[in-house]
């Protein structure tokens, strides 16, 4: 028998042992491409507790950290690792986003209370734990639709557990909850799954309209809020601030003005048709909206030329 053969006949089982170790170490690395994110789930470990499915203390299930671009590492028998697309929302279109973790929303709303420490939803553990807002106050993130709309031409690694992506291409993420597992249809989920049409993923774009006459109609746009405090009794539309300076301007105009001058009609034509859109960015920053008195319904600043990022939820 050649030394060889004796070797391995004497130390077969430490070849095995050792061949196995290489295999598990070499299945161990993973490639994650430019635009891919690795989502990390750890097989062993303590029970997440209550209904949360991330870890962020080593517990066993999905992981807090992403595996970012490049060569990484996890040991095979205690993590498996699973690549995702970083949320990517086309020219022209808007991305909405739902969370999955968080604080349980207040009674009575529809959406979650928004800081710009929440930034574009990729630093999940000051999403958790909250970040301080413009009160100095801790804001934590809560679960459910979120005020803010990811913005055309974003390109963002968002964890795909801890919250879902609706763009019209696609639904980026994984559905946690069995309500979220409900919605979807033929093995994925859509934007139709959400009961959303394809026009409520495109930017709003308010701008004249050619009529089947040839002739050229002004328009605006008419806004609805679906979410915020209800209106006082007896408006049937929403102002930022109310409706009394107009109607201090309607009296002093019946009254004569200060000093027995009555007010000019232009003034109160001003106040009524003056629009507060500057104070929330046309509706596009939903809780400046809502911070500022906004209410649910009617609103009564219209949307004027322009391309607009609006939350189809709210």
């Amino acid at each position: 028998m050649s030394e060889t053969l004796r070797f391995f006949a004497l130390h077969w089982r430490l070849i095995v042992v050792l061949l196995a170790i290489t295999v598990l170490v070499w299945e161990s690395f993973y490639s994650i491409g430019p635009t891919q994110v690795g989502l990390v789930r750890k097989r062993f470990g303590k029970k997440l507790p209550g209904d949360n499915p991330i870890a962020f203390h080593g517990e066993a299930g999905y992981q807090a950290e992403l595996l970012m671009p490049g060569l990484r590492f996890r040991f095979l028998p205690i993590y498996a690792v699973t690549k995702h697309p970083w949320v990517q929302v086309p020219a022209g279109q808007i991305g909405l986003v739902i969370a999955q973790v968080g604080e349980p929303l207040p009674i009575g709303a529809k959406s979650a209370a928004y800081t710009t420490g929440f930034g574009n939803f990729t630093n999940l553990e000051a999403f958790v734990d909250g970040v301080a807002g413009p009160d100095g106050k801790k804001i934590k993130g809560q679960k459910g639709v979120q005020r803010p709309v990811l913005a055309p031409g974003t390109l963002a690694p968002i964890h795909p557990v801890a919250f879902l992506v609706i763009t019209k291409p696609q639904v980026y993420g994984i559905p946690v909850s069995e309500e979220l597992r409900r919605h979807i249809k033929g093995g994925t989920l859509t934007f139709a799954s959400f009961s959303l049409e394809e026009r409520q993923l495109e930017v709003t774009r308010i701008e004249p309209r050619a009529t089947e006459s040839g002739h050229v109609v002004d328009m605006v746009g008419v806004v609805t809020a679906l979410d915020g405090e209800p209106l006082p009794a007896g408006d049937i539309a929403s102002r930022l601030g109310g409706f009394k300076d107009i109607e201090d301007l309607e009296k002093q105009s019946k009254a004569g003005g200060e000093g027995g001058a009555p007010v000019a009609n232009p003034q109160l034509i001003e106040t009524i048709l003056g629009s507060k859109n500057d104070q929330h960015k046309s509706y596009q920053d939903f809780q400046a909206f809502l911070d500022k008195g906004g209410k649910i319904g009617l609103q009564h600043d219209p949307l004027l030329y322009g391309a607009y990022n609006l939350n189809p939820f709210l």
